[in-house]
This record gives C-alpha cells, structure tokens and sequence, in this order.
C-alpha cells in the first residue's frame, strides 16, 4: 500500500504538471488526495508495526514527525521559489522523481508484510456511506456559511449527512468483514486520539490559509517571499517534534500532548492580538514561532497514543480512522474558521482592513478550538511511561 500509493502520488503529479485546463488540475489533485489517503495511514502502521510500543516506538514516531515538518519546511520555501522561476507545473512535477526514489528506497530497506492467512472482502458500501456522508458534512458547513445555518436547504443537507453517516455505521455494525470495526472504538485512546487529530488539523493546520492570504493580499508578498515567511516558523516546529519526542519519554504522552497543545493555542491567540491595521510581519513572528513549537510538541505523542493498545495486524485500520478524522476535522475546521470570518467581516471597512479584521476573528476562533484540546487530551488514558526504562540523561 505504500508502494502503491507513492506511485499513485507520483502519477497524479504529472497529469497534474502536463495539465491544460483547470479541470485536469482538479481531476490531478483528486487522484493525489486518493494517493495521499492511502499513503498516510500506511505510513503511521508501518512505524507501528516495525517498532515495539514504548521509548522504540516513541523515537520512531519523533523521527518520523521530525522529517514530516522538515518536508513542511521545504515545500513552504522550494514551492515558491518554483513558482517564482518555473511557474505552477513545477509544483506538481517536482513530487515525480520524489516519490519514485522513496518507492524505490521503501522497496529495499522495508520488509514486507507476513502473508495474511484470512481473505478479505471489500467494504464497498462502507466506503461508499462513509464517503459521502463525511462529504455532505464538509458542504453542509460550507453551504451554511453561504446560504446561511437557518435555511431549510442548511437543514435537509445537515439531516442528510446525519443520516447517510449513521447508515454507515449500521453497515459496519452487521457487516462481516466491515471496513471499520466497532469493535476498536472500545479503545479510549484511539478514540480520543482521532478527535484530537480532527482538533489539531481544524485550527493548527488550517492556519496557513489565512496566513498565506494575509502575507499576499494585505503584505503584498511575492510566493517567494510568502515561502521564506514560513521558513522559520517551519524550522522551529521541526524543532519541537523533537522536544516533544524527549517530554514523552520523560512525562509521558497525556501532558506532552496537553502542553503542546496549550502552547499552540497561546502562540495563535499571540497571533490575533497583533494583528491590527499596519502591523507587519515583525510584530507576528513571535506569536508564529510560539505557535510552531506548540504544534511540533503535539504531533508525534497524538499519533503514540492512536496506536497504544491496538493489535499489530490492525494498526493500519487505527491509522486510516485517525487519519480520516485528520482530514475530514481539516475541512470542517478550515470551512468553520471561513465561515467566522466571513460572519464578523465589517462591510464599512475598506478591503485590506476588512480583510486584517475577518482573518483575526479566525485566528482568534482557531485558538479557543485548539486550547479546546488541551482539555480533550485529559481523557486520554495514561500510557506506562517510557521514563522509568530510560535514563534522564536521555531527556
């Protein structure tokens, strides 16, 4: 699945780079959100699977999040400076040989699976439900924030989406071989877990959109210049999946996710407070830095505690259903966060400070929901903590 979907990927970004209409580009950036959901669940069950639960597992995980926001870093500097030199095609035809050499890598260094004794079906009419349902979920938001959340056609898409999502658990329920068995939703930290992945990328991680609208449209920055903005913020994150990583295997995963999620929130509420009319790049970045080292501290101890207590050979179930979570919460985050902005915009005020206004409601929203889960994290169930095997030296 790894293998297949680097290759997906890859396939995706060229259609995407040769494009000649906009409808291509969407149909390219569908398939690569096909590629991209087959390859991250398989990505955290392969670590899972490889590494034994406690200070193995946790070092992974940090390693694994360190190269993940090194990836952020890059692509937020190297994307634009593409754009700036080669133009967009470039964006999409730089992932081809990417992805082919770490399929090519994946091929030599990871072993492969132990064959599976028992056949499986498919679960088409569960992938089916729950696809459209968390779909008309996502829309029912967005339509909302346009038409408006007391009109009928706001009403019926909602109870529509309520109805197609109970449907599918209703197929996983009798299924035989469902496509999400209940049966793992007993996991407190599995559960928990996946809100918390819904939380982490419905504030943290839908803040770039306003951020690169803010630096372009109200700074004036070039992509290029946009791309360096986010350079140091990316750096410090990268930063703090590593201290995350050494507070998880010294206070354990509960208060490392808690922290990182409390200094997140603290940076972005930073954010809000400085954004006023003629404030500059200068009078953000320490509420941009703060909310970075926040965000890294959180991300790899979310993804420890999705896999705690679940079998080996259903790892990669966890991960697609943390996974999920993980994009439909960016969805409805970044359409909820949209929708705030767009209800608090004045329309006296002139463009760029209506525009400085309805992003720092946003921002303001994306705080209060990610100190949100802070106060989630405290259902988590501890962890055994890894402290007692290591030496603080380790720390």
């Amino acid at each position: 699945m790894f293998i297949g979907a680097l290759v997906l990927f890859a396939a995706a970004s060229l259609l995407g780079g040769l494009a000649t209409s906009p409808t291509l580009i969407v149909v390219a950036r569908a398939i690569q959100g096909l590629g991209a959901a087959l390859l991250f669940p398989s990505t955290v069950a392969l670590v899972n699977v490889l590494f034994a639960e406690g200070p193995e597992r946790v070092r992974a995980l940090g390693i694994w999040a360190l190269f993940g926001s090194c990836g952020l870093t890059l692509g937020s500097l190297i994307g634009g400076v593409l754009v700036s030199l080669f133009g967009w095609p470039s964006v999409f035809l730089v992932n081809v040989p990417l992805c082919l050499l770490t399929a090519t890598g994946a091929l030599v260094a990871i072993p492969f699976d132990r064959p599976l004794h028992a056949r499986r079906s498919f679960d088409l009419p569960g992938a089916v439900t729950v696809t459209v349902g968390a779909t008309l979920l996502v829309y029912t938001i967005v339509h909302g924030g346009q038409a408006g959340w007391a009109t009928a056609s706001t009403a019926a898409l909602a109870l529509l989406a309520v109805f197609v999502l109970l449907a599918f658990v209703g197929i996983e329920a009798r299924g035989r071989d469902p496509l999400m068995p209940l049966r793992l939703l007993k996991s407190r930290n599995l559960c928990v877990g996946m809100g918390l992945t819904a939380l982490y990328m419905g504030t943290f991680f839908a803040l770039p959109y306003f951020e690169t609208l803010l630096f372009q449209d109200a700074f004036g920055y070039s992509p290029m210049q946009t791309g360096l903005a986010f350079l140091l913020p990316c750096i410090v994150q990268a930063a703090g999946t590593q201290i995350g990583t050494r507070m998880t295997n010294w206070i354990g995963v509960k208060p490392t996710i808690i922290v990182g999620f409390m200094i997140g929130a603290a940076g972005t509420a930073a954010i809000a407070a400085c954004l006023v009319p003629g404030a500059g790049y200068v009078d953000l970045v320490a509420g941009l830095l703060i909310g970075s080292l926040g965000q890294g501290i959180a991300w790899g101890p979310i993804w420890i505690a999705v896999g705690s207590d679940i079998a080996d050979e259903e790892q990669g179930v966890a991960s697609a259903m943390a996974s999920t979570t993980f994009q439909v919460g960016g969805a409805i985050g970044l359409a909820l966060l949209i929708a705030v902005s767009s209800f608090f915009a004045d329309p006296g005020a002139n463009g760029t400070e209506a525009m400085i206004q309805s992003i720092r409601y946003a921002i303001t929203a994306a705080a209060l929901a990610a100190l949100l889960g802070a106060v989630f994290a405290l259902l988590l169930r501890p962890l055994r903590s890894p402290a007692k095997t290591m030496p603080m030296s380790e720390f």
